[in-house]
């Protein structure tokens, strides 16, 4: 949609009264919404508003609000942003199957039609080392296959969803829970900018909304409704991702979780998801064995996944095969590993070194390892 057809829309949506539902009800019934606008009131209630409705349609919004339209207009023109209808061809596949579709998508970047293979990867912000990192290699190892990798740009897990498919060099999708002109959190901004490099920002939310708690449920309803599937990489029991995945099963998407420690509060929400039913995810191929059924041969001809590779990895000698089963896929601390081995601080210290540079551990802050 091009920018002279927006003022319409944005006047509707701004009407008491004129929420999704009857905002696509309205123009379904009169063809767009300049002829909703333009609607005799008695057309309006034959419609199926109320007389109050259908004289609040015929007002239109105040001056105040059509000088907000105004910038917001303007906002639209300067950044670029592209504006994608429920009625537009371009307008995602999947999410138009949803119940509640947002009738409105202001973008950034690109979204092209092989992001109809897409997996949602969701999780706490305040996410383990361990989290972390296994959400980047799914994400990296999906990605690089062709999957695109939908997530919500927020810290912890969303973030690194988001970096691991840009480590894949593949693509990802951020969708937004305040105006599209506005980065939340404001630190993710340089991401962002590689996210619309290599896929796509969305946003239903008007130009200049703020990132407010009541946002993001609904946005949520957007990152399963592009996806084929949710994966709850890491979640606490308070976490919205747990929302994500109720709306995904809502959806008729699956819904996926990696397993955490029992003792960690960080994983007892993905754990209890696994409780319920949701399929156990160790690693990619996990996903894409469920998924795959699911795409067309068109688009599956996109995608580049092998075989699932074997451990080709040389063996290690004796003292970095003990130092290497000291540590764990959990953070351990150089005095832990000290103690766990009986080797000295130097002899241990020069192991951790030899096993990072052979990428077989990663150091963490505060003088922690994690195995890879």
């Amino acid at each position: 949609m091009d920018a002279d057809s927006l003022p319409p829309w944005l006047v509707l949506q701004t009407i008491d009264g004129v929420g999704d539902r009857t905002l696509l009800k309205l123009i379904q019934a009169f063809g767009s919404p300049n002829a909703v606008l333009t609607a005799a009131q008695d057309d309006l209630i034959r419609a199926g508003c109320s007389p109050d409705l259908a004289e609040s349609v015929r007002r239109g919004p105040e001056l105040k609000i059509r000088q907000q339209i105004d910038r917001q207009l303007k906002v639209v023109e300067r950044l670029k942003i592209r504006i994608i209808t429920l009625f537009d061809q371009s307008y995602p596949a999947r999410l138009r199957t949803i119940p509640d579709p947002p009738p409105l998508l202001y973008a950034s970047g690109t979204l092209l039609p092989q992001d109809d293979v897409a997996v949602a990867i969701v999780g706490g912000r305040r996410a383990t080392p361990s989290g972390r990192i296994t959400t980047e290699e799914i994400a990296k190892e999906l990605a690089g296959g062709g999957v695109t990798i939908v997530s919500g740009l927020a810290r912890g897990i969303d973030a690194a969803a988001h970096r691991g498919a840009l480590a894949g060099k593949g693509r990802t999708i951020a969708v937004l829970g305040c105006g599209i002109d506005r980065t939340y959190p404001p630190e993710h901004d340089a991401l962002r900018r590689s996210i619309e490099s290599h896929g796509a920002v969305i946003s239903e939310l008007p130009i200049g909304a703020s990132p407010q708690s009541h946002h993001f449920p609904r946005r949520n309803r957007i990152i399963s409704g592009l996806s084929l599937g949710v994966l709850v990489s890491e979640a606490a029991t308070n976490s919205g991702s747990l929302i994500t995945a109720k709306l995904a099963l809502e959806q008729g998407r699956e819904v996926f979780a990696v397993p955490g420690s029992v003792r960690d509060e960080a994983c007892r929400g993905s754990n209890g998801l696994i409780k319920e039913g949701a399929k156990l995810i160790e690693q990619a191929r996990d996903i894409l064995d469920e998924i795959l059924p699911q795409v067309d041969a068109r688009l599956r001809a996109t995608l580049s996944f092998g075989e699932a590779p074997s451990d080709s990895r040389e063996p290690l000698g004796k003292v970095d095969a003990l130092v290497y089963e000291a540590l764990s896929y959990e953070a351990r601390s150089v005095d832990a590993v000290i103690e766990s081995t009986g080797l000295s601080a130097a002899q241990v210290a020069a192991t951790l070194l030899s096993l990072e540079l052979y990428g077989r551990v990663r150091q963490l802050p505060g003088q922690q390892y994690i195995r890879l």
